[in-house]
Parts: structure tokens; sequence; C-alpha cells
């Protein structure tokens, strides 16, 4: 019996039975891809390092997976993490990790491509690892093994997973990501390379050995590895952590990372789709069994933001704004609807109101589909009453929640982060949502930001209060004797890279936890409910987006000590994290706590994601000043330095916008 068909075997007889939610392992899901392995010149496994409802949820998961199923030679599977019950099980009937199209051990595969989307899913990487049998460290891993992989926003600063990675793709991956691939399956047949899924037929591979069906190479072995490594790391974009080197002074102090082999770049710079209307986007999409996150029909109407909030991280790498025109979107819309059969279109984007047609797009797309009782959604809104004319809109098929974002609880810092948002517009915003008949709204703030003072915190407090007597004397005014519900929750900053903030120090946790005391006790009002993020996990964030590659042996501690899923707060142990730290003689607040000066080295200047380290630098003494950078889109070139290094310029589809040549 081959080993996928012993797995199917076991998993069918035995797992399912014993585990919470089963169909997180079973795929089959509708519109999946399922390839014949041997028949294909490379293999890859996704893996996203969470479990399945969130990972199913991921719109680049979507797309990758079937562009690269679309490549008549290349085919991609899925794999997530799986939940405790299911790993327990596993483990004690000898079960590696398995994909779930066709159940093979993800040893059998090409590549295995890690999506990084959050620092606190670092340990699931290393869980999946160990449960599919391949050796943690890159180092470690020789010809018969799969490459590793990873790419997403985290790819930012990479570099406490670095030791764990063969390569990285920095940016957007519809272009680079094929490349790779046949990149890998033209080495494989020009050398005969085995790399992990030359067995692509399914037969059993021990680990760690030479297979006597497919012969291939002892694990020791590494010489095809590096040359294939040192060919995909001449591909734009591709980042290959075992040729560069961080530096240290001997009292430990960071020097930067410099390349160890001719031939690789000193930056390696992020890629980008110029022309989102021409980029892929399937048209088609898994339609899962059971319950996921975003279940439904996601339409991406433009990439990147230029609003400058200068702690998002998002608005930073994702620039500059691309979008698609409405013609491609309504063709879109009407073949996923027709072949997933969902109810509702999600448009998608950082900022989907700021989208330059998206008031004759959202008209267009309720004519077509309210028929067919297909209602739509708006992820994300701003802070103004246009945004709620939108929502009134799309609530004609189906009644959706109203969330804002202030940020800041005054004006002065909502200057600081360049929120550009008033008091004023949010007023209006609520005056115009409770007129129109919501009864409840969700407001999400910041606490910890940079110069934040307890006349700021003061100021969430008394907005919120204005919020709900707003609402109250409206819907008096209108009658209503339901109750007014104002849902105010706040997350701690985290500087991360290649943001204004990256120089910052994080609020430390005794001051996070006394400012969420504070609003405890002022948010009294029985209308108004308060949520908050832990304080401690927010530290171990910010601990790893601005760590260095000394982090991974923490990492790699932590995880032999037992955590993971420490995204998930029922799992989370700071205990033992602290305990990590401690027995590798590493300090956590020297990354968490410790401000940045300007010309200081950092683990993320080898890596070039556009974004200029003199605008970085402007932005912040401009947040110090609480000065405003206007939006690029319709005002002055910010000088952020993205058009001219990366090649391309701000595309927008609607109103009077003529492409700058100042940016190019």
């Amino acid at each position: 019996m081959s080993r996928k068909n012993e797995i199917s075997k076991i998993l069918e007889d035995e797992l399912l039975q014993k585990v919470t939610k089963p169909t997180r392992y079973t795929g089959g899901e509708h519109n999946q891809v399922k390839k014949d392995g041997s028949q294909v010149d490379v293999t890859m496994a996704f893996a996203f390092p969470d479990v399945y409802e969130v990972g199913m949820s991921h719109l680049g998961l979507r797309i990758l997976y079937h562009l690269i199923n679309e490549q008549p030679r290349m085919a991609m599977e899925r794999v997530f993490a799986p939940w405790p019950d299911m790993e327990k099980a596993m483990r004690s009937r000898g079960v590696p990790l398995f994909s779930l199209e066709s159940r093979r051990p993800l040893t059998e595969f090409d590549v295995l491509g890690f999506t990084l989307q959050y620092e606190m899913s670092y340990s699931n990487i290393l869980n999946m690892l160990d449960l599919a049998g391949i050796p943690l460290f890159a180092e470690e891993r020789g010809d018969g093994d799969p490459l590793i992989m990873a790419g997403g926003p985290c790819a930012v600063n990479p570099e406490p997973v670095a030791p764990f990675l063969d390569l990285i793709l920095l940016g957007e991956g519809e272009e680079t990501l094929p490349r790779v691939l046949q990149t890998i399956a033209d080495f494989k047949s020009e050398t005969a390379f085995p790399a992990g899924g030359a067995d692509c037929g399914g037969e059993q591979v021990e680990t760690g050995a030479a297979s006597p069906q497919t012969g291939k190479a002892h694990r020791g072995d590494r010489s095809r590895r590096e040359t294939l490594l040192l060919r995909l790391a001449a591909i734009p974009g591709v980042y290959v952590p075992a040729f560069y080197r961080p530096e240290y002074e001997e009292n430990g102090r960071f020097l930067g990372t410099k390349p160890m082999r001719p031939g690789v770049p000193e930056k390696v710079k992020k890629q980008i789709v110029t022309d989102l209307d021409k980029a892929y986007f399937p048209t088609t999409s898994l339609v899962p069994f059971m319950d996921v996150i975003h279940d439904r029909v996601m339409l991406e109407v433009l990439r990147g933001c230029s609003r400058a909030c200068r702690f998002c991280q998002a608005g930073s790498i994702y620039r500059p704004v691309r979008e698609r025109s409405p013609e491609t979107l309504k063709r879109q819309a009407e073949e996923l609807v027709k072949a997933t059969g969902y109810d509702e279109i999600a448009l998608t984007s950082l900022s989907t109101a700021d989208y330059t047609c998206v008031e004759p797009l959202i008209k267009e797309l309720i004519a077509t589909h309210a028929g067919q009782k297909v209602g739509l959604s708006l992820p994300s809104l701003r802070v103004d009453a246009f945004s709620v004319d939108l929502a009134k809109e799309v609530q004609k098929v189906r009644k959706t929640g109203l969330t804002f974002a202030p940020e800041a609880g005054t004006q002065r810092l909502r200057d600081v982060i360049n929120k550009g948002v008033t008091e004023s517009d949010l007023m209006e915003t609520v005056e115009s949502a409770f007129s129109s008949g919501w009864t409840g709204l969700k407001l999400y703030f910041m606490i910890g930001l940079p110069t934040e003072t307890e006349e700021d915190l003061e100021g969430i407090a008394r907005l919120a209060e204005q919020v709900v007597y707003k609402g109250t004397a409206i819907l008096r005014e209108k009658g209503i004797k339901k109750s007014v519900r104002v849902t105010v929750s706040t997350s701690s900053f985290v500087p991360k890279a290649q943001t204004p903030f990256q120089w910052e120090p994080q609020a430390a946790m005794a001051d996070l936890e006394a400012k969420q005391a504070f609003l405890k006790q002022r948010l009294r009002d029985r209308r108004i409910s308060y949520n908050w993020h832990d304080a401690q996990i927010s530290f171990l964030e910010a601990v790893f987006a601005k760590g260095d590659r000394r982090l991974a042996q923490v990492l790699h501690r932590a995880w032999q000590k037992g955590c993971v899923f420490d995204g998930w707060s029922e799992f989370f142990r700071y205990d033992t994290w602290m305990e990590a730290f401690r027995e590798c003689g590493v300090d956590p607040a020297e990354y968490a706590y410790r401000a940045i000066g300007y010309d200081d080295p950092l683990p993320w200047d080898h890596l070039d994601f556009g974004v200029s380290r003199q605008y970085l630098i402007r932005e912040h003494k401009n947040a110090l000043a609480a000065s405003l950078t206007r939006d690029c889109r319709v005002d002055s070139c910010a000088g952020c330095g993205v058009c001219p290094t990366l090649g391309v310029s701000i595309d927008l589809r609607g109103g009077d916008h003529v492409p700058s040549p100042d940016r190019l």
C-alpha cells in the first residue's frame, strides 16, 4: 500500500472519529483541484500555519492555488496546522503531516510554501515541519528534502524565522512564484535533482535516508540544493537567507547583514504587479464544507493605500495604489458567483471606500445579482458619511454591521499618526448611521501610540460616550425604543518594520495594562462594551516584528517547550516564552522597548520594499510635530520613493486622475 493510501485509511478509519471538526482534514471541497503528481514537473504544498477555517479565508491562498494549478506542468495542494487534538492523534499513530488533496506526506513535495501572516504563528511553522518529518533548520536539510519557502506581509522582516527557511519571496507572488517553480522544474530536468517531490507517484519515502525505489539522495548531500538556491537567488524578489550573514559587535550590537556569496544582490527588491487589471485573478474558488471566517466571494477591487497612516505596515508595503477596472470586477463577480454558489460578494482591499469607481460598481453589482439574493459586503469603511451611504446601498439586500476606526481619542494624536480624520467627521458619520437605522456600532482604537497621554485615553472614553448620546437622541427622535450599543475595542501599538514608527519603542507592558484598566474603569456606561488585546501577546508581536536572527533559537526553544498556536489566547503561554528567552540568554525587552536611532542598522535593511529610509525619517519627524502628510492620490507626491524605485505608478480607474510622470 502506498504511503498516501495508508494515511488515507488511518485518517478515515480512526483519526477523523477522534477529533473536533473533522472536515478540517478531509479536503474534497467544491472546485478543489487534484492532479496526478507523476504527470507534472514540479509540486508545491501551500502551507498555512494556522487552522483550516482561518487559512481558507486567505485571499492569497485562493489566488495562488488556482494560478499554479492552471499551469499544465505544475501542481499545488494545501496543508493547514492541525488542531492539537488532531496533532496528538497523528503523532500517536505515526502519521506525518499530509496535504488535503492527495493525502501525500509533505516530504514528497518539491516545495513547501508557508505564508507569513502573523508573528504569533511562527511556532506553528516549526510544529508543522516537525510533524512532516522535515528538519527544522535549513542548514540541516539535504537534497532529498523539500525546499521550504515563505512569503507574505511578515516577510518585511523575516530574520527571526530566516534560519528555518530556504528561500523567501518578497512582494506579490503572482508573477514571481510561477517563475520560481519553473526554475525548480528546469533544474530537476537538467540535473535529476530529487528534492522532495521526485516521488510524485506516491511511493513511501523514508525520511532522512536514500529511497531504494527512487534513488533519492541522502539528506547529508546538499551540493545540488546549494546550486539550485544560487540559481533561485538570481530571480528578482527571491531572498535566500543562507547567502546572507548578520554581523554583530562583541557586545552584541547588531551591525548589519552582508551577502556571503558572489552574485547575490546586496539588497533584495520586492516584486509587484504593475497592472492589477491584467493580473491573474481566479474566477473559480474553493467552497469549504464547514464555516470559515470569510465564507464568501472575495473580489479584490484595489491593492495598496496611500493615506499614509504612520503606524500601518500594510500601507507602506503594498504601495502604490492600483485599481481594477469596473468591467473586470463585474465579469469576475458574475463568474465567481456562478462557479461557487455563494450568496455574498465582499469588496476587499485595504480601503474599499477609496476605490474611485466604488459607487457605480456597487449599484451595478446589486442590480445584477439582487435577483439571485446575492448580497454585498464592505469589510473596510472610512470614517465619513460617504461610507455610510455606501453601507446603506449595500444593505438593501442584506443588513451588515458598521465598524469605524478613529484609532485615537484626540485630534492631536490622530494628527501624530496621520489618520486624517476629525471628531467632526466621526460625529457626522455616526449621525448618518443612526439616522439610517443602525442601532449599534463598533469603534476601533489603539493604545500606547507614540506621544500618547492620559488626555488621549480620556478622549477615547469621551468619544464613545458622545457616540452613545448622539445615537440615543436620534433613536428617541425617531421613536425607536431599542437601546444604542457601542463596542469599543483597543489594540496595543506594535512598532513595525518599514513604517515611520519603526524607530519607536513599544510602551511597557505594565503601562499598556494600566491604560486598559483606566478605560475599563472609565467606560462604565452599560450601553458601551469594551474589548482589549492581551498586552503580553502584543509584547511578543513587537519582539518578533523588529527582531533579528538571534530570535530563531528562542523560537526553537519555545516550540520545544510546547508553544504552539500562540495567537490563540487559550494556548498562549507567556511564562514559557520568558523561560525560553532566559535559557537562550536573549533579552526580549531589548527588541521591543529600545528606541532606534535613524543611523542604526536594521535587521531588514538588506530587503528593499521601495519606501526610502529618508521618507520614513521625514514622516517620523512629521509625526512628532503632529504635521499631516496628504494622500498622494489627490495631492502632490509625498516622495516615499516607491514609484521610481519599483518602476510603477498609481493606477486609478475612475475620475480624472492622470498618472504623474514625476512618480516614474
